[in-house]
């Protein structure tokens, strides 16, 4: 492979093509610091004038005719104000003819009068604002009232508001008539979908074994459309609302406020969402890439618990929560990396927000960390798995759940216990069953027997009774235990070995039957749980009563 010519062309191009993107990438970035540096340069001489001022627009009708500049002492919001309101008593003023409009020259401003009365004052500072003379400002201030006045007088012109309610009419009219055409339409839609789509969706249930349900399926197709049928209808109103309130003077600020209310937080979101793209492009891909890398995790924890990847001394019951500790892990360290780039992040509401939710967790996930990592501790230490027979305190059972949080077990009455792990960790656990399958686990039981017994016939008569015993196990053999000489017994302890821990209960009662029919056989009393004295007769149930039947309505 060394030697192979096409492998080291492969090469040179690769390192040249390397180079050539990392010199492409540096000029990139100086170019792109220049022309920056440029923009703020241009920034800071076009603000050179205008960063410091307060401004204001003369406005009519909605309308802005020109810029005023303002002073501490009389603002420029309060003198644009004023100059609207001379400008609008001048329109409102019949007599008064907008061409007699003067424009008197002084020495450090320009005065606009009307009919002798001063409309308006323009300084050396508005001509700024607009980067003219001015004495070429002042000519087209004039200009521009004039106009205004000319179409503030045609707009409530009685000509004008006949055609402009005509127009109302006829907008209304053409309203209701969409309105009654989409009503239509979405009546045959549905009709449509319903013969075209119906026996389909429902076919669909039938193929998926009911994982999809057609009624679900059916009503969020339907839910969907009169969704869109509703904001369609509101589009429509609010498109009609803004033009009729448009057409006329008066009611045009309404128009204007209502399109902002709407409009302008949907504009909003837009840009935001427009600004946001590269970043949710990258928590898109980042989002693809360790979800890739989660599955190729599971499948190589998978192989591990199925038997096909073999690590050395690693138990394979490990497999399923380890492979939750690292996607835990994989997860934190995405959210860790993704997070600059959430849309929002940057807020302080977001930062509150995430800080109240660490304040939350860390004062009531005490309990909950010490449960998870006991329930991992649990697993690691081999204490139990799935299936065993356990005893915590005084409960005994079958381990049919094990969470990260408790476990849960189920007695021989049918019971379901269910047991913090931190306990667990703090409480002694007898496992019956992890030495069953191998060694065998040993049942056993004691009785106490007269010392005028010998004790060689006793223990052979308990291993018998063993032996006798279905569910013990011949091999290992049973064996006894001499466990006291007391008072009035010696106490034997016979142990014999199964491999079944979930027979348990069934073969002690067994191997009980088994001690009470072998000593009856041969005549010796069981002197436990007391002894008190010899009775006249031995306390034992001779062979031809031990199928006694049951007596029936008190008759023998």
């Amino acid at each position: 492979m060394k030697n192979n010519p096409l492998s080291k062309i492969m090469i040179h191009i690769f390192r040249i093509f390397k180079e050539f993107l990392l010199i492409s990438i540096i000029i990139f970035s100086l170019n792109l610091n220049f022309i920056n540096a440029q923009a703020d340069s241009l920034k800071i001489k076009t603000n050179k004038y205008t960063q410091n001022l307060s401004t204001a627009a003369v406005e009519i009708d909605d309308k802005k005719l020109f810029y005023v500049r303002g002073i501490t002492s009389f603002p420029a919001g309060e003198r644009a104000k004023i100059i609207s309101e001379r400008i609008i008593n001048l329109a409102e003023e019949k007599s008064f003819i907008p061409d007699s409009l003067k424009v008197q020259e002084e020495s450090d401003r320009h005065l606009i009068i009307a009919n002798g009365n001063l409309v308006l004052r323009i300084f050396d500072a508005d001509a700024e604002i607009e980067g003219v003379d001015r004495k070429l400002l002042a000519e087209m201030v004039r200009d521009n009232i004039i106009k205004s006045i000319n179409d503030y007088r045609y707009e409530r012109s009685s000509q004008l508001l006949i055609k402009r309610i005509i127009y109302s009419v006829v907008a209304t009219l053409l309203l209701i008539v969409i309105l009654f055409l989409l009503k239509l339409f979405s009546k045959r839609i549905n009709d449509f979908l319903e013969s075209k789509l119906k026996s389909k969706i429902e076919g669909l249930e039938t193929q998926s074994f009911s994982l999809i349900q057609a009624k679900q399926l059916w009503t969020g197709l339907k839910g969907f459309i009169n969704t869109v049928k509703f904001f369609l209808i509101v589009l429509l109103i609010l498109i009609y609302i803004n033009f009729v309130l448009g057409l006329f003077p008066l009611t045009r600020p309404i128009a204007k406020e209502i399109f902002s209310l709407i409009f302008e937080p949907l504009g909003l979101i837009g840009r935001s969402i427009l600004s946001a793209l590269p970043n949710i492009a990258f928590l898109v891909i980042l989002i693809i890439c360790v979800r890739y890398l989660l599955k190729l995790v599971k499948l190589f924890f998978k192989g591990i618990s199925q038997g096909t990847i073999e690590l050395t001394n690693f138990d394979p019951d490990w497999s399923i929560p380890t492979y939750k500790i690292v996607r835990f892990l994989i997860i934190v360290f995405t959210v860790v990396i993704a997070y600059p780039y959430i849309p929002g992040s940057e807020s302080d509401a977001f930062k509150g927000v995430s800080v109240l939710l660490g304040i939350m967790f860390s004062i009531g996930s005490s309990s909950f960390i010490s449960n998870i990592v006991a329930g991992y501790s649990l697993t690691y230490r081999r204490a139990f798995k799935l299936g065993d027979f356990i005893k915590v305190d005084n409960d005994f059972g079958e381990v049919i759940d094990m969470k990260p949080f408790v476990t849960r077990i189920r007695t021989p009455k049918n019971e379901e216990v269910i047991i913090p792990n931190s306990k667990l960790i703090d409480t002694q656990v007898f496992n019956y069953s992890s030495l069953a399958k191998k060694k065998g686990l040993i049942l056993h039981t004691s009785v106490g027997i007269g010392y005028e017994t010998p004790w060689r016939l006793v223990e052979e008569m308990l291993r018998t009774a063993a032996d006798r015993t279905e569910g013990l196990l011949k091999d290992p053999p049973s064996y006894v235990l001499q466990k006291s000489l007391g008072d009035f017994a010696i106490v034997y302890e016979i142990n014999a070995y199964c491999n079944e821990p979930s027979q348990m209960m069934k073969i002690y009662t067994r191997l009980h039957q088994s001690i009470l029919d072998i000593f009856n056989e041969n005549n010796i009393q069981i002197m436990t749980p007391a002894y008190e004295g010899d009775p006249s007769e031995p306390k034992i149930v001779s062979k031809d009563k031990w199928h006694t039947q049951l007596k029936a309505d008190g008759k023998s």
